[in-house]
């Protein structure tokens, strides 16, 4: 049965994915994003019942994340906007061991639509595709919480998960928690990526008030700065969300991607070979 979907976050590490995905199986997807006609902007609410309109099923990620100030007030305000337009079900993407998100998870969970929480930990693209990327061009990955150890999850397998949660009813009401198969240290992920490149890349602990100097220095914005200091912190120092889970093969039926599989699949596509000058 075809589906009209929404993506919203369709142009981001999962978003992209999913929509490719749904595409595939003949479903007609949305993407809406701030420069998209229908255009969607999570600061503004009058622009979400247009991206909502003749929509079956939605899946919502918020953007930067669900912690951050408002995050609540978005998501009470689609679920309202959704339940009202008659959608069957919405999937949210959510982080893995974050209070704050959970709290979103609650508003979605009692908004009288069918769906499914999607909670997953720190992406491998962090590296490839996200905050991380220069670092690696640089050869130098310096990055407080060094003895964490993080469940490092592929995009692909979020991807597909949603992809397959967010059409199976099956899944409804459910919280899928999806990780990679293994607990790798940053140091442990460097030396994948320099051996995968063949290339000098060097991982340095920081503090996290070094970490934060370095956003201040680059000219981050306060938020951004809060929101990395709040992952590290409350999430990496949570020894919760080091926990590793088999949800990605309960409902894919396979394994989920190691992170030295990602790192040669990546390094192959010369993503790190990047002229960085």
């Amino acid at each position: 049965m075809k589906n009209n979907i929404l993506v919203i976050g369709g142009t981001g590490k999962t978003g992209r994915r999913v929509a490719e995905n749904l595409e595939q199986l003949g479903h007609n997807v949305r993407v809406v994003g701030r420069k998209t006609n229908p255009v969607f902007d999570w600061e503004n609410p009058d622009t979400y019942d247009d991206a909502l309109k003749n929509i079956d099923r939605a899946y919502i990620v918020y953007a930067p994340d669900l912690a951050v100030p408002g995050a609540r007030d978005a998501i009470t305000a689609l679920t309202k906007k959704a339940l009202k337009a008659g959608l069957e079900k919405v999937v949210l993407l959510s982080g893995k061991g974050e209070t704050e998100a959970e709290a979103c998870e609650d508003i979605v969970a009692n908004s009288g639509l069918n769906y499914t929480l999607v909670r997953a930990s720190w992406f491998n693209q962090n590296f490839s595709e996200g905050a991380f990327l220069e670092f690696v061009l640089n050869g130098t990955v310096a990055l407080p919480m060094a003895d964490a150890e993080i469940p490092f999850v592929d995009v692909n397998d979020i991807a597909d998960v949603v992809s397959k949660v967010l059409v199976n009813d099956a899944y409804n009401g459910q919280t899928i928690t999806i990780t990679g198969p293994e607990k790798r240290t940053f140091k442990q992920v460097v030396e994948m990526m320099a051996e995968a490149t063949n290339k000098q890349i060097q991982f340095v602990p920081i503090s996290i008030d070094e970490f934060k100097d370095g956003m201040r220095k680059a000219g981050l914005p306060d938020s951004y700065i809060w929101l990395f200091d709040y992952l590290f912190q409350e999430v990496l120092g949570n020894p919760d969300n080091q926990e590793v889970s088999d949800d990605i093969v309960k409902v894919l039926g396979r394994p989920a991607k190691d992170f030295e599989s990602f790192a040669r699949e990546t390094a192959a596509k010369g993503v790190w070979n990047q002229n960085n000058n």
